[in-house]
């Protein structure tokens, strides 16, 4: 099971809704290029039934992500826990540099962002789960083990 965030949500539908939006108009290029005869060398025709299986291959995986997926209550989390959409602040104890981390269930693919994101599943995201401000955690990354102090959750 997958913990998500109400916003990872919402966000979910949106590209659910906008792909099933999609169809009519993979179906009216299908359509077209039909009408245009031979389909063995009709490369309109292979080019829509591509996009149609992508389409539907995504229709398919968003579906299944929010339906094994469970909504993150944060009402009950107390302020200075680290909980999904938790935007930390940590001090690398090696080098003293400090860095916003959010904690999310699903990243987002933006990098335009103060923080930097980190699924609940990566090496960060399960070492910041549960954290408290002041406590250090070990992080086990590919380069070595890092520590980081909670200095700030958000």
């Amino acid at each position: 099971m997958e913990f998500i965030t109400p916003e990872d949500k919402k966000q979910l539908e949106a590209q659910l809704e906008a792909l099933k939006a999609k169809r009519a108009s993979i179906r009216k290029r299908l359509s077209e290029a039909r009408a245009q005869g031979d389909l063995s060398e009709n490369a309109e025709y292979h080019s829509a039934r591509e996009d149609q299986g992508l389409n539907e291959a995504e229709v398919r995986r968003i579906e299944g992500r929010l339906k094994n997926a469970e909504v993150a209550d944060t009402a009950q989390v107390p302020a200075d826990v680290v909980f999904l959409g938790s935007v930390v602040k940590l001090r690398d104890v090696g080098d003293d540099s400090v860095e916003l981390y959010k904690l999310v269930g699903a990243s987002s693919g933006r990098f335009d962002g103060d923080e930097i994101e980190v699924t609940s599943s990566s090496p960060m995201g399960e070492a910041l789960m549960k954290a408290r401000v002041g406590e250090v955690i070990k992080v086990d990354l590919p380069r070595g083990t890092k520590r980081y102090e909670v200095v700030e959750v958000r």
